[in-house]
């Protein structure tokens, strides 16, 4: 039987105010058809939280992550200990972090650099996990990897600054239409790098959308489209041209059914977190004692309110800032 690819994609800061959206991608190959990843890899990794002294704990970010020390250590450790598996192993800085991804669907430079809180990430990771203790997740994970023939072959974070995003809203005139065109990227790669091996790929499902089968084609015009099934919380499709397929699925609450939507979930938040932490930094150095903010629509309002000194020496266009969506 030859190898099965199945993938992830999941993202994190669809609704706030400020800060970036992000995604995660992650990319498995699989020696056996088994396709539950927590239980070929349940010596390393678990979905539940309060195993998190002994396992990765892989879940939806909402639950893997916490306001505090030990939820910070619990998603970075994860993220972390996953991307050491890949070939060139973990990013070692938040810059390496938020401009990880492949050529395919990253970020320019220019987007990045034109916020200037970009320049204070981490110049070291982990910066909450314990190292030590992250060494020993790692190489526990590598050895479950080993024994259950599962290779990452792929993860990253898609990084999407508040610019690169008011850009494509004033394009498309559609949030929806800016989020298919960042997720069809992503598709894009998985099918130009793994089509040969029919990949499965599975999607978090977000919004009321059921009905994909129009911008696939349009993403991917050299491809006949089956459509397999499309009800309140499923629609999935086949991809098919001479040389390649893919199967494609979108799913309400992916990530509770697929560890590769549950990693790519974490990593998603994890570089969020990671550049929100640098924007609270960058800001409370122009205004010290200015409290932080995670962006999300009440609080990002708070933070603007009593953001006034920072933002008057930042002199900050608005379109840098503040989503327009």
């Amino acid at each position: 039987m030859s190898p099965r690819i199945v993938a992830g994609i999941d993202e994190a800061g669809l609704g706030p105010l400020l800060g970036p959206l992000t995604f995660g991608l992650t990319v498995f190959e699989l020696e056996e058809s088994n396709e539950d990843l927590w239980s070929a890899l349940d010596s390393a990794v678990t979905n539940e939280p309060r195993r998190d002294r002994d396992r990765l704990v892989v879940a939806d970010s909402k639950k893997v992550y916490t306001r505090n020390p030990r939820g910070r250590a619990r998603l970075e450790s994860t993220v972390l200990a996953f991307l050491a598996q890949r070939a060139g192993g973990a990013p070692t800085t938040g810059n390496e972090l938020v401009r990880d991804a492949p050529r395919a669907f990253a970020p320019l430079d220019a987007d990045l650099d034109r916020h200037p809180w970009y320049a204070s990430l981490p110049t070291q990771l982990p910066q909450w996990a314990d190292e030590g203790l992250l060494r020993l997740h790692t190489g526990r994970l590598s050895r479950a990897l080993e024994s259950a023939g599962v290779r990452l072959l792929h993860a990253a974070p898609r990084v999407v600054p508040a610019g690169e995003l008011n850009r494509s809203y004033s394009h498309t005139r559609n949030k929806s239409k800016t989020v298919w065109n960042l997720l069809a990227a992503m598709l894009r790669f998985v099918w130009d790098e793994h089509g040969p091996a029919q990949p499965l790929v599975r999607v978090d499902r977000q919004g009321g959308r059921a009905h994909y089968a129009a911008p696939l084609l349009a993403t991917f015009p050299e491809a006949d489209i089956e459509c397999l099934e499309e009800s309140d919380g499923r629609s999935a499709y086949r991809l098919h041209a001479r040389d390649r397929a893919l199967e494609v699925s979108f799913v309400e609450r992916a990530e509770d059914g697929s560890l590769p939507v549950a990693l790519a979930s974490c990593i998603a938040k994890y570089a969020r977190e990671t550049v929100m932490g640098s924007f609270n930094s960058w800001f409370e150095a122009l205004q010290p004692g200015l409290s932080p903010t995670a962006g999300y629509t009440t609080d990002g309002r708070r933070w603007l309110d009593e953001a006034g000194p920072a933002l008057a020496r930042a002199g900050i266009p608005r379109d840098l800032l503040i989503r327009e969506r």
